[in-house]
Parts: C-alpha cells; sequence; structure tokens
C-alpha cells in the first residue's frame, strides 16, 4: 500500500468520490474483477493537483461492473459496447471505466487496433511514463501503486518521457501532447525524448488535421496556451503544420490580452485568430484546409483577415456609429475582437470595442406589428422605417421610445406631404 497515495487521496479528493472508488473496488473484487484507478488521476494526486474526471481501468467486463455501480447511484451511465467503456457522470465529476486493453499500429499514424489485455498491456500504450502508473482499488491491495516505467521518478525528477522508442512514429499526436504536459507542469523533456521528438517532427504528417486539430483545441485550453506554441515553435512542431505559423513573443503578448480583454466569445476561437493573423489569405486558407477546420471556426478565420484588409476604412475621420455597425455588422464577433486586441491603430481599435461593446446590441424600442399599429402598411415601408430608427438609435438621434414615434411621423408626413404633429 502507498501511504503517499492515500494521503494525497484524503487530502484532494472529496469524501464522497473516496467512497465511490472505495465501493467500487469492492464491487469489482465481488464480481471476480480487478480494477484500477489510471493515467492523469493518479500523476495529478502525486504532483497535489485536484482531478475530478477519474479514470479506471477493469481488468473484467467494465461495462457489467459500471452497470452494476449505477443500480447504487444517482449518476448518468452512458456506454459504449464497441469499445468496452462506460461513463457514470455526476454532478461535479465523472468516471470513466474501460476494460483493460492493447494497442498494435498496423503503419505509422493509423488508428490502434485494439484487442482485450491486461493491465501491463493497458499501461504500455499510453503517451508517458507519468501517465501510465497505476494504483490497485480492491480492498486487499488498496492504494498499491503499479508503476511499471518509473512513472514517479520521473515526477518527482520533473521529466516528460516517452514508454518506448516508437512511440511518435506510431503516434504522432504525442509530440503536441508531450510539449502540453511539458509547459502546463513546469516540466522538461527527457533528452532522449526530446531527440526522438526532433527526429519525428515530420511523422505529423502521418496524421490526419481533425487529429492534429483536436490537439490544437486541447492546447487552446491551458492556462497559457502561448507556452506551448512558443515551444512548438522553437522545436519546428509548428513549421511542419504550416510554414508560416510562428508561436513568437508579439503572440503570447496577444494571447495575455485577450485573457484580459476578450468580450464575450469563445477564447479559444478568438486564440486561434489570432494564431493566424499575420498569415496571408493563401496561407489561411491552406492551414484550415490542412486541419479542415468546422465551419463557425474557418468563417471566423477568414474574417478575421478579410477585416484586417478593411480596417483603413474604419480609420476615416467623421464616422458616425451607424457607419461603423454597417462595415462590421458581417463580420463574425471573434474576428473583430482579435483585430481590436491586434491592430496597431488606436482609432481603429477604439471603434471596434465601440461595436463590440455597444453597437452590436442596439436595436429600436418599435418593432414591426408597432409601425403597422401607426398607420405603416405591412411591406418594404416596415423594413426602411426599421432602418430608420435603427440608425437613429445607433448615432443618438433617438433614445427613447417617444423619440422614435416621433420620427416614424416625420416619416410618414414626408412620405405622404401631409403635415403630421411632431409634438
Amino acid at each position: 500500500m502507498s501511504q503517499d497515495f492515500l494521503t494525497q487521496l484524503e487530502k484532494h479528493l472529496p469524501q464522497p468520490i473516496r467512497k465511490l472508488i472505495t465501493d467500487a473496488g469492492k464491487k469489482a473484487c465481488e464480481m471476480g474483477m480487478e480494477l484500477y484507478l489510471v493515467g492523469g488521476t493518479v500523476r495529478d494526486l502525486f504532483l497535489g493537483s485536484t482531478n475530478f474526471d477519474l479514470d479506471l481501468v477493469v481488468e473484467g467486463d467494465a461495462i457489467e461492473l459500471a452497470n452494476e455501480l449505477a443500480k447504487d447511484s444517482q449518476a448518468k451511465l452512458t456506454i459504449h459496447p464497441r469499445f468496452g467503456t462506460a461513463k457514470l457522470s455526476f454532478t461535479d465529476f465523472s468516471l470513466d471505466l474501460a476494460t483493460a486493453r492493447s494497442e498494435t499500429y498496423s503503419k505509422p499514424g493509423a488508428l490502434p487496433t485494439v484487442r482485450p489485455g491486461t493491465l501491463k498491456d493497458d499501461l504500455f500504450r499510453r503517451d508517458f511514463t507519468i501517465n501510465a502508473m497505476a494504483v490497485c482499488l480492491v480492498p486487499q491491495r488498496f492504494g498499491e501503486l503499479i508503476d511499471l516505467y518509473r512513472g514517479k521518478d520521473d515526477l518527482e525528477h520533473r521529466l516528460i518521457r516517452i514508454l518506448h522508442p516508437n512511440s511518435f512514429t506510431d503516434d504522432a499526436t504525442r509530440i503536441l501532447r508531450a510539449l502540453r504536459y511539458e509547459q502546463r507542469l513546469g516540466f522538461k523533456l527527457e533528452p532522449e525524448t526530446e531527440s526522438s521528438l526532433r527526429q519525428n517532427i515530420a511523422m505529423l504528417d502521418t496524421i490526419s488535421g481533425d487529429r492534429i486539430r483536436h490537439e490544437l483545441e486541447l492546447i487552446s485550453k491551458e492556462k497559457e496556451p502561448e507556452r506551448v506554441l512558443r515551444r512548438a515553435d522553437e522545436l519546428g512542431v509548428l513549421n511542419r503544420l504550416h510554414p508560416s505559423l510562428r508561436g513568437n513573443g508579439w503572440l503570447g503578448e496577444m494571447f495575455s490580452k485577450a485573457r484580459q480583454f476578450a468580450q464575450r466569445v469563445s477564447l479559444s476561437v478568438l486564440y486561434l485568430c489570432l494564431f493566424v493573423y499575420r498569415l496571408t489569405k493563401q496561407e489561411n486558407d491552406e492551414f484550415i484546409s490542412r486541419l479542415n477546420f468546422p465551419k463557425a471556426s474557418a468563417q471566423a478565420m477568414c474574417h478575421t483577415l478579410k477585416l484586417k484588409a478593411q480596417l483603413p476604412v474604419l480609420t476615416t475621420p467623421g464616422l458616425k456609429p451607424s457607419d461603423i455597425h454597417q462595415l462590421l455588422r458581417g463580420y463574425a464577433p471573434p474576428a473583430i475582437q482579435t483585430n481590436a486586441l491586434a491592430t496597431e491603430s488606436p482609432v481603429a481599435s477604439q471603434r471596434l470595442h465601440f461595436y463590440l461593446s455597444r453597437l452590436r446590441y442596439m436595436r429600436p424600442a418599435l418593432n414591426g406589428e408597432d409601425l403597422q399599429r401607426m398607420g405603416i402598411p405591412a411591406g418594404p415601408q416596415i423594413r426602411e422605417v426599421l432602418q430608420i430608427l435603427h440608425r437613429a438609435r445607433l448615432n443618438g438621434e433617438a433614445q427613447t421610445r417617444q423619440d422614435e414615434e416621433r420620427l416614424v411621423r416625420i416619416w410618414r408626413q414626408t412620405t405622404s406631404g401631409t403635415k403630421v404633429d411632431t409634438e
């Protein structure tokens, strides 16, 4: 039994979670199975961090065990029979159970062929030694650490180490994961691991765009993703994704500003738009195609560069708020926010922020039904008057409902030639 682990368990996992995994171990034992806590949770507990997304490996039938555990809890049970996995979702945490399995790769970059296996097989398929530790949960061995690859020693020496020489060849997404863990944890790549990484950067070409994009999405969720991108730039990894990508000091400054000043836009999409801000349209199109970005993200990235090219117009002296709105209303908000952060023009930045914080939310108080009650017939005239009212709102010429009603009466007078009381 690892007293070190039990101490961390007591310190960093709430009592309901500790009880759940203890009960799960007992249930597994009753069913003739072995149950282990594995992966990131074990790593984080030894590091003194909290991780409520628990991964369990079952030497036995994970789905059968999950069904039994679900009977005695209020958790939502999701099962995936094809993969031999199940998930118990609670209010504040989740429990993933997987049948122990082995993996083989038919060729570099291919998705692995999965077969049932032992705990040893399951640990061997993992990416780094610090993620290849397990702790037994059955009562007789509760808290026993299984550390076949000296992951705890690497934790203590703050090293990221692959399990075998073909690791990056089999799955080059591990290159990006290595850099993400290195920067998140403040670790260093173990020398042979770094050497292997450098030698296998070209293997990223064997990975589909969807899988690389997924790794970039995970990087964007880090506390300071620019650190990962800077390291990837230093090692030549970004160059393999596209020769024009950079993870330099400018990007770090922009990401830091994004965290401070983001206005109601997805931070991960904002990061992405800043990432491509200095690319040409052609380079951006190539990057989008290579990584197969979904429509919303691709649109925001394209809008970013399109708006960047239009910024000189936004600095024209004397622009009214309605002019600013007309210029910007068709652009995705992350593209506008990106340009507000990245432009070197104070005037453009101020007007972009003004649009994001105020102009895009301004609407007339009157609607189409109100206008019909005031005698305006349904059809194109309704649209015309609403546009007039919207411009008046934007420019501060109509600040109340009464102001808008007055403008409608003036419009009717002008179009009909009949004098209408506008007081």
